[in-house]
């Protein structure tokens, strides 16, 4: 890998008559993100240009997003897209249900600081305005990155937190929603696989049938989130690119942050997962979704 090479090569598909989108997307997706962050500092001094500058001045439509996507530092297109998701036209709920119930306590501390830098405000007080009600809570619960990432699972405890949710939902008149809040937000992963097993037993349904039946609109779909990311996440954005194809229309936002943000982290298990669930390929769902450089660049992120 050379930086210089590929600075020269970017900059050469976009000088003079017209753009060489091939060698664009030829260039970047073969680099990892840090790759691509050493090509940017690159063109700056070997060229005294802008790359991102450059690319969005060649660019347009979905196939720019997905460029300054990649682009983009992990944790900064993640600051970039709860900002959209808050800030935009409308709120973006699946956006910040799909960011904050996925990443890591780590990758959540870093979205943070970063946030707070670029922005001036914290995630949570921007959180707190734009939403209401026990929805707020729980992403606000998600935004602390607080949650136990060890593997030590309590069986007493365990027992204790299913007879819990089964209480304060299937067993009572409404639902306790803070209860679940508390132990689905918190609690190891390992530890609440557990519960969920235990649930089924005490509750005789899946704890996600509990959630569905119980619960309703953005709150229902944070809790389904979360439960559906700590079973499995790459089936979790599995289903999330297969809901954003298909039908009329593409939710585009959400297939380009789900390929640019999992490209390089899980997206082979990602298309094992989508695969095993819907029985076509992600790679033939793109095609037929899609088209021209946009598709293109979406097929070599998939890979396959």
């Amino acid at each position: 890998f050379s930086a210089e090479q590929e600075a020269q090569a970017l900059r050469k598909a976009m000088k003079g008559l017209g753009t060489d989108e091939d060698a664009i997307i030829e260039s970047l997706t073969k680099l990892n993100v840090s790759q691509r962050q050493q090509v940017l500092i690159t063109y700056k001094s070997t060229i005294g240009r802008d790359l991102i500058e450059d690319l969005k001045s060649e660019l347009s439509g979905n196939f720019e997003r997905v460029i300054i996507g990649l682009m983009t530092p992990t944790t900064m297109y993640d600051v970039h897209e709860l900002r959209r998701a808050l800030k935009g036209a409308g709120t973006d709920e699946g956006c910040l249900i799909e960011i904050l119930a996925s990443r890591t306590n780590a990758e959540i501390r870093h979205i943070n600081e970063n946030y707070k830098l670029q922005y001036g405000s914290s995630l949570e007080d921007d959180i707190v305005s734009d939403t209401s009600s026990m929805f707020r809570r729980v992403l606000v619960s998600l935004a602390t990155g607080n949650r136990d990432e060890g593997t030590f699972v309590d069986e007493a405890l365990a027992q204790q937190d299913a007879q819990c949710l089964y209480e304060a939902g299937e067993k009572k008149w409404g639902t306790d929603e803070v209860q679940f809040m508390s132990i689905l937000c918190t609690r190891n992963r390992c530890h609440l696989l557990r519960v969920f097993d235990v649930y089924r037993v005490i509750a005789n349904k899946d704890i996600t049938e509990s959630i569905k039946s119980e619960m309703s609109g953005d709150l229902e779909d944070a809790l389904l989130a979360v439960v559906k990311c700590l079973r499995n996440k790459p089936a979790y954005f599995a289903e999330r690119l297969y809901k954003s194809m298909k039908g009329l229309g593409t939710d585009d936002s959400t297939l380009i942050r789900v390929m640019v943000s999992r490209s390089e982290i899980d997206m082979l298990y990602i298309r094992r997962e989508f695969l095993a669930m819907y029985g076509k390929s992600l790679h033939s769902f793109i095609k037929g979704d899609c088209s021209g450089d946009y598709r293109k660049v979406l097929l070599r992120l998939c890979g396959g």
